[in-house]
């Protein structure tokens, strides 16, 4: 009798050990989802059209900030496929989630790194904060919108760019959507990665931040939305563009089809498989303008 009771007692301190450890270390482990991911289709924002995974909720973005700029940027309707700069469908359908409602233009020009430039010059124009707006070009040299409103264009001689001044000053939105094909045409993945700083912890992640491999050709992936949970676990959207010119879209998850279109990020992965590019290693950047903010 006193055998039994001994164990009973070993059994019920082993247990309760057992118990501990797990309903320590699991809520760590897992990310809870529900299935299907709750995408509302009849919405026509990106925050509002893509709710979180259980468990996890929207980081809500600064008033007036660029990140909230992005949550909040128009969605075209569901079922319109992405479509090239000549407004036909690209081949594959599947990799894209939602397409952004706004325009590709009709060159062969505002693709990858060119989506995210894009989208912070529309940024700053919706703020008024002109004198903001300029790029670097592939070759290093500095362009800015009150240049080219201000009538300096630029001029190719054996590849090779220089600046002239036509005298021609315009200040209009069909202005400066010129002005952005001279940038999409001179600048790249290239020039936006040297005009970035890296993002070294997971916890500074933000929207806004993207991925980046330069090169010719190299990639940008654009992290347009993030969300959180009481944990501190944090799982992002990610947008971009491609080549051809075609549509900047929400990228669908593959490699984790339960959490997508939501995707997990870490700096110090070696790798980080998206849509339609692999990122080898993984670099998360911030524009140079935005690393104080």
């Amino acid at each position: 009798m006193l055998s039994i009771l001994l164990k009973l007692r070993f059994l019920k301190r082993f247990g309760l050990l057992f118990l501990l450890l797990c309903s320590y270390n699991v809520p760590s482990q897992v990310i809870e989802t529900t299935m299907p991911l709750n995408v509302n289709s009849n919405k026509s924002t990106i925050i509002t059209r893509f709710s979180p995974p259980k468990g996890f909720k929207w980081v809500i973005e600064q008033p007036g900030s660029f990140a909230q700029f992005l949550n909040y940027l128009p969605l075209h309707p569901a079922t319109l496929p992405v479509r090239d700069y000549k407004g036909v469908p690209i081949e594959r359908q599947n990799n894209h989630a939602a397409l952004l409602k706004i325009d590709v233009g009709d060159k062969d020009l505002q693709q990858c790194a060119d989506a995210w430039m894009r989208l912070y010059a529309e940024y700053l124009w919706s703020q008024k904060r002109f004198d903001e707006i300029g790029f670097e070009f592939t070759s290093g040299q500095f362009f800015s919108w009150d240049d080219f409103k201000n009538g300096v264009r630029t001029k190719e001689v054996k590849k090779k760019v220089s600046f002239i001044n036509t005298g021609k000053v315009d200040d209009s939105y069909q202005s400066f959507r010129e002005y952005l094909n001279v940038i999409f045409r001179y600048a790249g993945t290239i020039s936006l990665d040297r005009e970035s700083r890296p993002v070294l912890q997971n916890s500074q992640i933000r929207t806004g931040d993207f991925l980046i491999k330069p090169g010719s050709p190299g990639h940008s992936v654009i992290i347009v939305g993030v969300a959180s949970n009481l944990a501190g676990k944090r799982l992002y959207l990610l947008a971009e563009s491609f080549m051809p010119a075609q549509d900047i879209h929400i990228l669908v998850n593959h490699k984790n089809p339960v959490l997508s279109p939501w995707y997990e990020l870490d700096v110090n992965a070696s790798e980080t498989v998206t849509a339609k590019y692999v990122f080898k290693p993984t670099a998360i950047k911030r524009f140079h303008a935005l690393t104080g903010k």
